[in-house]
């Protein structure tokens, strides 16, 4: 935080949606020096009130006339309207941080995960922008960056288990609806997924691209090594949707440049940042999706070598996806921007 004690006006664009709602939340619970709250969403939302500390705050419209005066402009309004009105509020003096895809992939934008490469952050001054990056991407590097700190990391091949808030509202209540039919001996209809998804897994998020992939999966790939800052990390990923509502889980699988052992890695994540170890198979203790919504710490257990070549391990790497994966990230980004370049 601001060693000062200064309050800094914060903007959310897209307040009214899921991670919008959570950027308040997280302001609130980990005390962010706000002074002015703006509170911007589309025409259809203009008077809609939400709270904060306990205050009524009314939503006004998202323009590119909405940022005078604004220190700090968080959006998760999607990647269109980024490209519309995060230049615009940038030129006005903010530094915009961007969950959308947007801005990822740009060579003068930096993509951030405040436990992995804060030293990113500076290159903010190139355009005013920073980007938040794919929730499935945050929670694998944040439990992959004390084992690349130790040894390095040649290769890894990730399986996601994403759940559907990670599509959005319609989604979840998709799948709410799925389950209630199917109860009462209904037909189950879809429309927000190809297929059903309760009951059942989708290996397909995103659209897919001429190599096989989806634009999900090649996200991991090209944020990983953007953050990782080595082009030449191999990363084969897997994305999956699954019946569950909150709560990214990935299952892991590194090859490491030096062997270390399983004992070495759990000490790593016992005191690694934003890390929570979960890993005590005596107990029955892992990471599990139902255990981490609402919680800002990425778990990570079923820690164990690969007995299939000479340095490889796997890892069970659960975190919520609203939260790190979009929310937490954008202030912890914000929390940094504060208090060692404003």
């Amino acid at each position: 935080m601001s060693q000062d004690n200064r309050l800094y006006n914060v903007a959310v664009a897209g307040a009214t949606g899921a991670v919008g709602g959570a950027m308040l939340e997280v302001l609130e619970r980990r005390n962010f020096p706000v002074g002015e709250l703006r509170l911007l969403a589309s025409e259809r939302s203009i008077g809609k009130k939400l709270k904060f500390k306990g205050k009524e705050i009314a939503v006004q419209l998202l323009s590119k006339d909405s940022f005078k005066g604004i220190d700090v402009a968080l959006f998760s309004a999607g990647a269109s309207r980024s490209l519309e009105f995060a230049p615009a509020a940038a030129a006005a003096g903010a530094v915009v941080i961007d969950n959308s895809s947007a801005f990822r992939m740009d060579p003068e934008i930096p993509l951030v995960v405040p436990e992995v490469n804060p030293h990113a952050i500076a290159q903010y001054k190139n355009r005013g922008i920073i980007a938040n990056p794919n929730c499935s991407t945050i929670q694998m590097l944040v439990a992959l960056k004390p084992i690349l700190d130790k040894v390095g990391i040649k290769r890894i091949v990730v399986s996601t288990y994403q759940a559907v808030s990670g599509t959005g509202a319609k989604a979840i209540e998709e799948l709410k609806q799925q389950m209630v039919d199917y109860a009462a001996g209904r037909a189950m209809s879809h429309n927000v997924y190809p297929y059903q998804i309760a009951f059942n897994c989708l290996p397909h998020i995103d659209s897919f691209l001429d190599n096989g992939y989806t634009k999900e999966e090649m996200k991991m790939v090209n944020e990983t090594r953007k953050i990782f800052e080595d082009q030449n990390i191999g990363v084969s990923p897997t994305a999956v949707r699954v019946p569950v509502f909150y709560g990214h889980s990935e299952s892991v699988n590194v090859e490491t440049k030096e062997k270390i052992s399983v004992a070495e890695v759990k000490k790593l994540m016992a005191v690694a940042p934003g890390v929570r170890l979960v890993d005590d198979l005596d107990k029955l203790q892992y990471p599990m999706a139902i255990d981490c919504v609402g919680e800002f710490a990425t778990m990570v257990g079923r820690i164990r070598e690969d007995n299939s070549i000479s340095n490889g391990l796997n890892l069970w790497v659960v975190s919520d996806n609203i939260m790190k994966g979009a929310a937490l990230n954008a202030v912890q980004i914000a929390e940094i921007f504060v208090q060692d370049y404003l």
